[in-house]
């Protein structure tokens, strides 16, 4: 696919701050209309990468493409970009009417042009009631829909967001995450999304891109990112409770086994390797805690074992339980109507077909 076809496009992408590299021969395409989250810890490049696209950085090498337009050394105005930051960045002495029309006044537009973009933004965020207010007397979610709005009567084809939903409590993040969400639905505009929460980036995303050290480490749709993480980085930052892993041997032959370190064999017969492994190796085998079955369906999987409760901690819908498999910690998720108590022991089990096998060496998925 050639670069026209693409709403942002970036090519061997390089970032220097002194001696130390940032960001280095990033390639990403994002199509139009695309919602995709930047994924990753502090320091992962992911903000960088948001501010380079912005134009708010200076690069040391490469290209950035936004609408067809080579704007690599492009002003940040002249991007045809609208930004949402972490602070929502408010004139405090203006009205909510006035945050929003401010910029637009200040970039020459007339007057019925502006009153038109500020209304059609206050009815999409559903924000009428608040133009006459000050930012002092907003929420925090309040505020940050204007922040929203600012961004949105810019009528940008690609929109920012560097981490907009971590400075809320996590009731006003969910309720924003959806209104977010409706907002992307109902423009169908470009979206970046910078943020370090993977429950926002696996329910806003049309694909994640997970980093790690300046480097995209995967990128793909929230299913495939979940269900077969690229390698161990990925599969051990994405899920909350995380994923389990096992140490040990893949064994090749007539049939592979799984040999954890303490000599339990897990049979992987059922397992769809993404590349064959010819020789036996050093390996990691990952199962989610949700994938690990408890009582009596137990038995039926293809590797089973009884177990000793550690510790019980309800969550409401479901119940977190830590235990031990082959002398290694291992946490599971069960229903909430199964009273489990610490002490308790019960039969687990699991197919490894819904597990993830990784090199040990590499840490790339087998």
């Amino acid at each position: 696919m050639n670069m026209s076809e693409h709403s942002v496009s970036i090519r061997d992408l390089t970032l220097d701050y002194g001696n130390t590299r940032v960001l280095e021969n990033l390639n990403l395409d994002i199509e139009q209309g695309e919602f995709i989250v930047l994924l990753g810890p502090s320091g992962c490049g992911k903000s960088t990468l948001l501010n380079c696209i912005a134009g708010l950085m200076d690069i040391s090498d490469g290209q950035i493409h936004i609408d067809n337009r080579n704007v690599t050394w492009e002003e940040p105005k002249d991007r045809g970009i609208g930004m949402v930051f972490q602070s929502y960045a408010l004139y405090p002495q203006m009205t909510v009417e006035k945050n929003l029309s401010f910029g637009l006044k200040v970039a020459g537009y007339k007057k019925d042009e502006i009153q038109r973009r500020v209304a059609r933004a206050a009815e999409i965020l559903q924000m009428e009631e608040l133009l006459q207010r000050k930012p002092v007397e907003l929420s925090g979610g309040q505020r940050q829909r204007v922040a929203i709005g600012r961004a949105l009567v810019r009528e940008a084809k690609v929109f920012l967001f560097d981490e907009p939903l971590s400075n809320l409590d996590a009731k006003l993040r969910s309720d924003l995450r959806v209104e977010i969400k409706r907002l992307h639905q109902r423009l169908k505009n470009t979206m970046i999304y910078v943020t370090h929460d993977q429950i926002e980036a696996l329910t806003l995303a049309n694909r994640i891109a997970i980093m790690k050290d300046g480097v995209i480490q995967q990128l793909a749709d929230p299913h495939t990112i979940y269900n077969k993480p690229v390698n161990l980085y990925v599969a051990g930052f994405i899920g909350s409770p995380s994923m389990n892993f096992f140490q040990g041997t893949l064994q090749t032959g007539d049939e592979t086994c799984f040999v954890t370190d303490s000599g339990t064999h897990i049979p992987t017969s059922s397992y769809q390797f993404a590349r064959a492994s010819s020789d036996s190796c050093s390996a990691v085998l990952g199962i989610r805690p949700e994938h690990i079955i408890a009582g009596e369906g137990a038995r039926g999987m293809p590797f089973s074992t009884r177990v000793e409760i550690e510790i019980v901690e309800p969550m409401g819908s479901n119940t977190l339980v830590w235990t031990r498999v082959a002398d290694q910690a291992v946490t599971f998720s069960c229903d909430s109507d199964q009273l489990l108590a610490p002490g308790q022991s019960i039969d687990i089990g699991f197919d490894p077909a819904r597990g993830s096998l990784f090199d040990a060496e590499s840490t790339l998925r087998l």
